[in-house]
């Protein structure tokens, strides 16, 4: 599975959806009376938090294996070169970790990671909801049929166990994307697997019902292709267990736009409960108060009118992307979501460092995240944030849910508990830091740690030597004060102080001079600097009287205010400039930035799949006959991320002859008990597709997602000697919109003998089609048509 299957964004505010419907307009569309909300449960006046706990390392024991989640390719450590990291955890409290192949953080500590395999980490996770006001927990569920199977049933019991131990409750949210099997499987999972859960105390009731989500039914994205058909049977199925289901539904679920597939209203209100998805939607406060007059008002007015609780999507924001406002962005869309009225609140995400909307606990600064890595820390905008932050919030917004805290637009949780640190004070302080080079045991993070008595040293005999550190942001630079230990006898080292926007190019601020440290003032030099706009502020030493070498216990760099820095303007103009069975080539329109672009991210979801400095790119290792999607982000000189540029989907070309029907969409005329069109394109030879019985003629079609050169077809029953001889008369057509199909092979009776394996294979003149049909008319083996496999091939 890709990282992310969520992060699909749509217009905001700029878009036609929004300028369209008024309030008003919104709330006369809801006919009928309302029906009183359900009673508070596990999650109707509840605080739920989405639960990935996918995050793995090698040695943790997971059947799945390597960096789960943590590396782009997970058979080898995540590194800033192969990485899907975003957030960098807060890793006091686990007593088991995994050292990566990233740099030591800015304090020169390892740079380790945890497993969500270990129950410590999911039994400190619970803990913490238990300590910050989180009532339930959605466990994530994908596609369980896969590799990942065996890794995410384990993590259930582990979820499961902590539940129990902390007095939290958990329910099962599939996620149906990719998974074009689900009509089936999904009830066989949860028959055989999942339905077991709810026997534990801790399994989330609602209604007095086990409560199920299904994420994903009518997002227009080409990952979840589902027509409404299958889904609604599935959502009736789930209720027909005694299930209360909740559906993670588009953001423009109630107008079928946007984000959303149109014809699905019925599915979305066949939902017990709807929680539209939200994460990467709005970005600002502003965009949160638009949606709330423009969307929510609506969607809990329809909910209202239908008896359907609305469990709403609330997030902290992206902290990658600096969006967060120190905590003035989560506390607004929590404010606007209990003024709403809302049944409950679904935050999104509990523990998603992939993609950066985590309320875990986070690094705070820059020392405890891996130097010169580019991870944004909490205190990413310049307010001292604690890394249980955003867990202090979410405990706050649910008492004002709950009425046990007054309704407040005014965010009432202060960053920090206890004294902030003094406005104005040393930037250096934790900070990322490199130089020329270092003495075993003397690393650069020594001159900004809290320890005079540990310093940095260069290798020896070998001047210039330098050191300097990132601020994080630029800053008006205008005081340094350099260290030594106390105890250390006088000496002079000659200095320069240089100074940069962007890491590379850099300016002296102040010629070398001597600085002499002396024991008797304590062996501490204060220069006052000409007021310099710079990030990175560099100490290049040219010589010392005490020591061959340049050392420096503790660097101190002083401000008079922060320098105004706006991100990058999103890129524009995003193209596909070529494509091949494993390639994707783009291209795009260059950001401006205030002070410089320095380079950009091609990102596939949250995956940063390529980085560049120009404006084109060519993204490789991609599957054939598969379609992707990609955004394009810009950085600047100071660390900013744009917002992302608008999406394009290719789908690129097939293998050489591959099956072009495989893990395709399909439809049919008609289908009995669990015999699906879907069961022709899984790759499964022993299940099939039965329409109804005497009912001839019968369909069934594969969408091979674009126009395509197709030549010969492949047909097939299961190859078991139990499937007798027949002869089944076909044809098969073809179409390039789904409406209009023309003859590609005329109908005649072909015959299906397991002794050569129940095949047919059938040739014609290439044509350009999209849609692949085989119509039946009669069959002698049995009166229904039937088919185990539906291949499709250029040639």
């Amino acid at each position: 599975m890709a990282v992310s299957r969520r992060r699909f964004v749509t217009s905001v505010l700029a878009g036609s959806a929004l300028a369209t419907a008024s309030t008003t307009e919104l709330l006369n569309t809801v006919a009928g009376p309302a029906h009183a909300a359900s009673p508070p449960g596990d999650v109707v006046g509840k605080v739920t938090v989405g639960y990935q706990g996918w995050f793995s390392a090698p040695g943790d024991g997971a059947p799945i294996g390597g960096w789960w989640h943590w590396s782009r390719d997970r058979f080898q450590p995540p590194s800033p070169a192969n990485t899907t990291i975003v957030s960098w955890p807060d890793m006091r409290e686990y007593t088991r970790s995994y050292p990566t192949a990233y740099p030591n953080l800015g304090n020169g500590q390892p740079a380790t990671l945890f497993s969500s395999y270990d129950q410590q980490t999911v039994d400190t996770h619970f803990r913490w909801m238990q300590e910050y006001g989180c009532d339930t927990a959605a466990l994530q569920r994908f596609n369980p049929m896969g590799d990942e199977g065996p890794t995410r049933d384990a993590m259930a019991q582990k979820v499961r166990s902590a539940a129990e131990r902390y007095n939290r409750k958990f329910y099962i949210m599939y996620d149906v994307t990719d998974w074009l099997s689900f009509q089936s499987e999904i009830k066989t999972d949860w028959t055989t697997k999942m339905a077991a859960h709810t026997a534990s105390s801790a399994y989330a009731r609602q209604n007095g019902k086990p409560v199920v989500c299904i994420w994903g039914f009518g997002f227009s994205e080409p990952s979840r292709p589902f027509t409404p058909g299958p889904c609604l049977e599935v959502i009736n199925w789930f209720k027909a267990q005694g299930c209360y289901v909740i559906g993670g539904v588009p953001t423009w679920w109630r107008q079928g736009i946007e984000d959303s597939r149109p014809g699905f209203l019925d599915v979305y209100h066949a939902f017990h409960a709807i929680s539209p998805w939200m994460v990467y939607r709005a970005r600002t406060v502003e965009e949160l108060d638009s949606y709330y007059n423009n969307v929510n008002v609506g969607d809990m007015a329809d909910c209202a009118a239908r008896g359907i609780d609305y469990l709403p999507c609330v997030m902290p924001g992206d902290l990658a992307g600096g969006h967060r406002k120190h905590g003035d962005f989560y506390w607004r869309h929590i404010y606007n979501m209990v003024r709403l009225g809302s049944q409950g609140l679904y935050v999104s995400m509990f523990d998603e460092y992939n993609e950066g909307n985590q309320i875990a606990k986070t690094s705070e600064t820059q020392a405890t995240t891996p130097a010169g890595a580019n991870i944004r820390a909490l205190d990413e905008d310049g307010v001292a944030c604690s890394a249980d932050y955003y867990l202090r919030i979410t405990a706050d917004g649910g008492r004002m849910l709950k009425g046990q805290l007054g309704l407040t637009a005014v965010r009432p949780t202060p960053p920090i508990l206890g004294t902030p640190p003094p406005t104005g004070g040393d930037l250096a302080a934790g900070r990322s830091t490199a130089a020329s080079s270092q003495g075993s045991g003397f690393p650069s993070g020594n001159a900004v740690d809290s320890n005079v008595g540990s310093y940095w040293e260069s290798a020896n005999g070998a001047f210039p030597q330098w050191w300097q550190v990132d601020l994080g942001a630029n800053h008006q630079v205008n005081k340094l004060v350099v260290r030594l230990p106390a105890g250390w006898g006088a000496r002079t080292q000659t200095i320069t102080v240089q100074g940069s926007v962007d890491g590379s190019s850099f300016s002296t601020i102040a010629a070398a001079s001597a600085f002499t440290f002396d024991p008797a003032t304590g062996n501490t030099v204060t220069r006052t600097l000409t007021t310099t706009t710079a990030r990175h502020v560099r100490l290049s030493i040219a010589g010392n009287t005490g020591w061959p070498a340049g050392q420096l216990a503790k660097v101190e760099v002083y401000a008079g205010s922060t320098v105004p820095d706006n991100p990058p303007t999103a890129p524009s103009g995003l193209t596909v400039t070529g494509k091949t069975s494993t390639s994707v080539s783009l291209s795009w329109t260059a950001s401006t930035d205030d002070t410089g672009v320095t380079g950009y991210q091609v990102r596939q979801g949250a995956n940063v799949v390529a980085t560049v400095t120009g404006t084109t790119a060519t993204v490789s290792g991609l599957s054939p006959s598969t379609a992707y999607t990609f955004t394009v982000t810009a950085r600047d000189a100071a660390g900013n991320t744009s917002g992302a540029s608008s999406a394009v989907t290719v789908t690129t070309d097939a293998a050489a002859n591959a099956d072009l029907a495989r893990g395709r969409s399909t439809s049919e005329s008609s289908h009995v008990q669990s015999y699906g069109s879907g069961n022709v394109v899984d790759g499964d030879a022993n299940s099939y597709w039965e329409s109804n019985n005497n009912a001839f003629p019968q369909w069934v079609q594969v969408d091979l997602g674009s126009s395509r050169t197709v030549g010969r077809v492949v047909l097939k029953l299961p190859p078991s000697s139990a499937w007798g001889s027949r002869t089944q008369t076909l044809a098969v057509q073809g179409s390039t919109d789904g409406g209009s199909f023309g003859t590609l092979v005329g109908s005649a009776g072909r015959t299906f003998d397991p002794a050569s394996g129940n095949q047919v294979t059938l040739t014609f003149t290439a044509a350009q089609t999209r849609y692949v049909r085989i119509t039946v008319t009669g069959n002698t083996g049995w009166p229904a048509g039937q088919l185990s496999t539906l291949e499709v091939y250029a040639s």
